[in-house]
């Protein structure tokens, strides 16, 4: 068995026996030891958050007195956690307006899309997810306030890695242990959202045929 199967087997008993809900959980959680993005009394938006692995994680790190919302076009159920509240709505209906006008201290997304097995076409599907909670953060976080999502990595990803260094203080790509060394997933950790980051976005999409 090779190394990094026995990597994946490690994580995935660990989410069982600590009862995450998936190994996802490890993939916060060292992102978060290793940048700080979590903290006590955090309001925190997490996009495409089902089944509610990375809810239990911020749920712990931000404390009794923080908040979550968990968003997700699939249901999450039975999380039955005091400081988190979980809303099964299309993420790109979100709006100031379904907060009563609260900003968020954090974004997350493990968003991701239906996967084709082409990786040009996958990779662009997440890059495009990923414009998409940038747009999200522009309306939606607090100045200062900090970003953390999935990508698959490719062509389009420097572009998308740019536009992220305009927004915030420091944008740096990240490969967790608990992502799988074949997998070309990997997350961009944003820290400290510039004050004028309400541009749309300036990074054009591909032609129609060119992967999305």
């Amino acid at each position: 068995m090779s190394s990094q199967r026995v990597l994946h087997d490690h994580f995935f008993r660990e989410a069982k026996r600590n009862g995450y809900r998936s190994r996802a959980a490890y993939k916060l959680t060292e992102i978060d030891d290793k940048r700080s993005i979590l903290r006590k009394k955090d309001f925190v938006l997490d996009l495409g958050a089902a089944p509610g692995s990375w809810l239990q994680v911020a749920s712990k790190r931000v404390g009794p007195r923080g908040k979550i919302i968990g968003v997700d076009l699939k249901e999450i159920d039975n999380l039955q956690l005091d400081n988190v509240t979980t809303i099964q709505e299309d993420v790109t209906e979100l709006s100031l307006e379904t907060f009563e006008n609260e900003m968020f201290d954090v974004v997350l997304s493990d968003m991701a899309p239906s996967t084709t097995g082409n990786r040009t076409i996958d990779h662009h599907g997440s890059v495009r997810l990923c414009h998409t909670a940038l747009d999200i953060a522009a309306t939606l976080l607090k100045p200062k306030g900090n970003l953390v999502m999935k990508v698959l990595e490719g062509g389009a990803y420097k572009e998308l890695l740019e536009r992220c260094e305009t927004c915030f203080s420091v944008a740096k790509g990240f490969k967790p242990k608990a992502s799988r060394a074949i997998s070309t997933e990997m997350f961009v950790v944003c820290t400290g959202r510039k004050e004028d980051m309400t541009k749309p976005m300036d990074i054009a999409p591909p032609r129609p045929g060119s992967g999305w």
